[in-house]
């Protein structure tokens, strides 16, 4: 018995180990006979959805509380976006131009990681999607301060892996989109999106209706490259068509190094007054 289990109960580890070694008869051998909790056949029927969001959402959040991780920085950001010496892979022009946001994405998180080491790497922890691209260089940018960083990766219908600089401690991978975007946000101090995709877009707008329909609390939301986003989408048309309010334009501010980035952090203004949010 663990020494550091307080119930007298015989854990379920234990019994997952005993029943390898059952005696093999017809009986040991058929499904039914197996442990629910280590049959993976039974945990992947659609009745166990339920279950299986469960799980998804307990796991990160028993293993990061574990870590001590108690806020974090967020990076989204375009898996495409190429580190600046590979720039010359890129498939279009305009995303040969976007790698400078890698360099941008890289020391961004550096900096934010230097702050994240005087709390022992418990605040301001950067964590990104875990992949390529701008989220490569989120985790890499806090891999060079020596500190640590978070990688929330997901199942994809093509092969993926973690990027090599996310700490293996604190690296996950997720089947439900929903469940992961839910761990980006949970303790978010504040959100950075980069230049991106569909994926970058989605988390984006997610996140800034929460905040605007005050289902989460006000935090930094910084988008890196004006040009890029104010060509992508039309903010001011929103407000002047009166599907968003002329305040909705200040939940997020743009910025377009990592410098302007950690000041605009550490300076952020208290939220403006709400009269308009819908439930209120």
């Amino acid at each position: 018995m663990k020494e550091d289990r307080l119930s007298p109960f015989r854990d379920a580890g234990t019994d997952r180990s005993t029943a390898r070694d059952v005696p093999d008869t017809p009986q040991t051998r058929s499904p039914a006979y197996k442990l629910a909790f280590a049959d993976e056949d039974f945990l992947c029927r659609d009745e166990l959805r339920p279950v299986r969001l469960q799980l998804e959402l307990l796991k990160p959040e028993l293993m990061m509380a574990e870590q001590g991780i108690a806020s974090t920085i967020v990076m989204f950001g375009g898996a495409r976006i190429p580190e600046p010496s590979q720039k010359h892979t890129a498939r279009t022009q305009t995303l040969a131009n976007l790698s400078q946001y890698y360099d941008e994405a890289r020391e961004f998180a550096r900096l934010m990681t230097e702050k994240s080491k005087e709390t022992g790497c418990r605040d301001n922890v950067i964590v990104t999607g875990g992949g390529p691209g701008v989220m490569e260089a989120g985790n890499r940018g806090a891999m060079d301060a020596g500190g640590c960083s978070i990688g929330l990766n997901i199942v994809l219908p093509h092969e993926q892996a973690p990027n090599l600089y996310v700490s293996p401690e604190l690296s996950f991978n997720f089947h439900y989109f929903a469940i992961r975007k839910m761990h980006f946000l949970m303790r978010a101090r504040a959100i950075t999106v980069f230049p991106g995709g569909f994926g970058t877009l989605d988390e984006m707008f997610e996140a800034l209706t929460l905040i605007q329909t005050g289902r989460m609390d006000r935090v930094p939301f910084l988008l890196f490259g004006r040009a890029f986003w104010e060509k992508v989408v039309n903010w001011e048309a929103l407000a002047d068509a009166g599907t968003i309010s002329e305040q909705d334009l200040d939940l997020f501010r743009f910025v377009d190094t990592a410098q302007e980035a950690v000041d605009l952090i550490e300076n952020w203004g208290p939220a403006p007054a709400r009269e308009d949010i819908p439930g209120r």
